[in-house]
């Protein structure tokens, strides 16, 4: 086979990227390791900043998410039981954020390129980058017990943090910085009516966040150990303790009801240089991972195929390299930013191991510094909503 652009990954980064360029006449393959009954089955993010929703509508996939999205003129934080402020990213930006699943802008993406005709390989197995610091790179992969090869121009590596594409960056080209945390999210879906506004709680037994994806499916976690399971946890014992670190007011307002997912994520730091190496570029997860308390996650590789796509449009249409040439900066540079921001409020509203009483009396002037300051506010606002693409 041959392509110009050939996409390792089909989740969101992936399939936008491919969309992206079928608009501008760019032929790509995408291949995907597992079923599209797996990647569709995958409970991610859900929070859009104001950048990923103008991207979505401006690459024709935003009806169904105007239609279902809920719109979100900030978030709250809770604390000390009664406090409470409201991260007011209209106010301080004139922007708005959007509450629409990952897996409804998957399945947006899905029905996109199967109206165009795109390749999209599922279940490619023993998928090999090939001749990457070439003028002749490809790809090789196993399906139906036949290998195949597809010839390209370049490979786009959007195959998350266990893929193969950045495992092909020598070692001494490749610099990594990683950071662990002590704990891990218990995360529920439910179909229940969310509350109105998502809600971040900084609570004496740990953080909670209130979340949502549509009218009638709400999405809940609350910090716990690592070690635990998820079997320790069943429906009655999270309501009540997601409920016990959120101010009363809120609590009983929440809708309870059975769970249709549950499952505990550690939180990580994770940041990959360069984003580039000969013919392959990094996107979305395969170059970086930030704990999911900023909502960066998915909005971060939207912005990186937001500045690839760009760079490959102008290398075909006008025959210049500079924004490719520019890639791995310009995209590092709101990567390092998502990653402090989520680094910060990971910091301010979780409860670590080695903390003592000190340690949270300074969380709670710091939340309280930010609620009489303006300046503070209007800081955190700006990041939260996402600053605007280069």
């Amino acid at each position: 086979m041959r392509t110009q652009i050939a996409i390792i990954g089909g989740g969101p980064a992936g399939l936008m990227l491919s969309h992206i360029l079928h608009l501008e006449g760019i032929h790509s393959i995408v291949l995907e390791k597992h079923s599209r009954a797996h990647v569709l089955r995958r409970i991610r993010a859900g929070v859009l900043e104001a950048g990923s929703v103008a991207l979505l509508r401006d690459v024709g996939l935003g009806k169904r998410m105007d239609e279902e999205g809920h719109p979100h003129d900030g978030a709250y934080i809770v604390w000390k039981g009664e406090r409470k402020i409201l991260i007011d990213t209209a106010k301080y930006t004139g922007k708005q954020m959007l509450a629409y699943g990952q897996t409804a802008i998957t399945e947006d993406l899905y029905s996109a390129r199967d109206a165009a005709d795109g390749i999209v390989v599922d279940e490619a197995a023993n998928v090999a980058l090939h001749d990457l610091t070439t003028d002749a790179p490809f790809v090789t992969f196993d399906k139906n017990r036949d290998t195949e090869q597809i010839d390209c121009d370049y490979v786009i590596g959007c195959d998350g943090f266990h893929g193969v594409s950045r495992r092909c960056i020598p070692r001494s080209v490749l610099k990594t910085y990683n950071k662990s945390y002590p704990f891990g999210w218990l995360g529920v879906m439910s179909e229940t009516r969310p509350l109105p506004d998502i809600v971040y709680a900084n609570s004496e037994r740990g953080f909670a966040l209130a979340s949502q994806r549509s009218e009638r499916l709400s999405r809940y976690y609350i910090q716990c150990p690592l070690d635990h399971d998820v079997e320790e946890w069943p429906d009655d014992l999270f309501w009540q303790e997601l409920k016990a670190r959120f101010p009363g007011d809120i609590a009983d307002a929440m809708e309870t009801g059975p769970t249709i997912e549950k499952s505990i994520a550690p939180l990580r730091s994770f940041v990959a240089e360069p984003m580039r190496y000969g013919r392959l570029f990094l996107a979305g997860d395969a170059a970086h991972i930030v704990p999911p308390t900023g909502a960066k996650g998915l909005n971060l590789a939207f912005s990186d195929v937001y500045y690839l796509s760009r760079g490959l449009i102008r290398h075909y249409k006008q025959h210049d390299d500079t924004y490719l040439d520019s890639y791995s900066d310009t995209a590092l540079r709101r990567v390092w930013g998502a990653a402090r921001l989520s680094w910060y409020l990971t910091r301010l509203l979780h409860l670590f191991p080695d903390d003592n009483p000190f340690d949270q009396r300074t969380r709670e002037d710091e939340l309280d510094y930010v609620a009489r300051s303006e300046n503070a506010m209007a800081t955190l606002a700006e990041q939260y909503v996402g600053l605007p693409y280069e």
